[in-house]
């Protein structure tokens, strides 16, 4: 049975061809086969969940049970593509690991579409998929996650969590432990992390509230072409580093801060909110000098862009 779907895509998409375009598959008004799948697993709480998706998006939330519940659909341009795809789940103890195998040869239009419900506390080692989206919500547990051309959102995770993709952004929302996210042509957003930080993009922003930073842990901030706007309420004395280009920086910090400071930029301004002590080379495009009594350091800079310290 065939069902019209019609999808939204960026440009970016006409760079890819082969079975390996999810949601831009559907070009014009082309029909895609499909067909439901459903598995499911015993698992205690503190298993281990890997996926390796070749094409599609991956949804996973918690529940109450000692399950792992796999509900999806597999999307082909033919029956024969359809009927190649192949769900496959292999559990060893309280590990499993999920997998889609790719038809051969790698022709058409096609890949799979996964919803999961799995215990609370579950350690997510792996979700891999490309040109699909990854969504986590409410885990208690370490998260590795990965996909490419596709968006990542995690919300309510108690682990570290380790986010990568290109073309697509990352979103994170009440994250208690340490954060590192890296993508390319989208922005980072992180809210209520409790952990050390560490993004990286390009051509866009990054913006984040650190809500708690361990004493000893980094902020790291890296992009090109985009801001970087971060703000910590619970600073005390951790290095923070932010660098940029052809874009702004701000930076906001609690009113009884103490640190040393070094921002530069090139054609355009520097300020700062706090009072200064200078100790170091200070001109139009260079500021150097203590805050307070003085602590960790904090470097921000950026080309054809301003820098702000401000006072939350």
């Amino acid at each position: 049975m065939t069902r019209r779907i019609l999808f939204a895509f960026a440009p970016v998409a006409l760079l890819f061809t082969s079975c390996d375009i999810d949601d831009a598959s559907s070009w014009g008004s082309s029909d895609r086969f499909k067909e439901d799948f459903h598995l499911s697993y015993a698992m205690k709480p503190g298993g281990t969940l890997s996926i390796e998706n070749f094409n599609g998006s991956i949804e996973i939330m918690s529940w109450e049970k000692d399950e792992v519940d796999v509900n999806g659909v597999k999307y082909a341009g033919s029956e024969d593509l359809l009927r190649q795809i192949k769900v496959e789940g292999e559990q060893q103890g309280n590990v499993l690991k999920l997998r889609t195998t790719r038809p051969e040869p790698r022709r058409g239009n096609c890949g799979a579409k996964y919803i999961l419900r799995v215990p609370k506390k579950m350690l997510l080692n792996g979700i891999v998929s490309s040109n699909g989206s990854i969504r986590v919500d409410s885990i208690l547990g370490d998260a590795r996650l990965q996909s490419s051309n596709g968006s990542i959102r995690v919300r309510g995770l108690e682990g570290k969590l380790e986010a990568k993709t290109s073309n697509a952004g990352i979103e994170a929302s009440s994250i208690h432990g340490d954060f590192k996210g890296h993508t390319s042509n989208g922005s980072i957003k992180v809210d209520g992390l409790e952990g050390a930080f560490e993004a990286e993009t390009s051509n866009s922003s990054i913006v984040a509230r650190i809500d708690k930073l361990a004493a000893g842990r980094a902020v790291k901030a890296g992009s090109s072409n985009g801001s970087i706007d971060l703000s910590l309420p619970d600073y005390t004395n951790q290095s923070i580093d932010a660098d940029t280009s052809n874009s702004s920086i701000v930076l906001r910090l609690p009113t009884k801060t103490n640190a040393d400071l070094r921002a530069s930029s090139s054609n355009s301004s520097l300020s700062t909110e706090f009072d200064l002590t200078p100790s170091g080379a200070t001109s139009k495009n260079r500021l150097e000098g203590r805050i307070g009594t003085g602590g960790g350091t904090i470097r921000l800079s950026t080309s054809n862009g301003s820098v702000r310290v401000q006072k939350l």
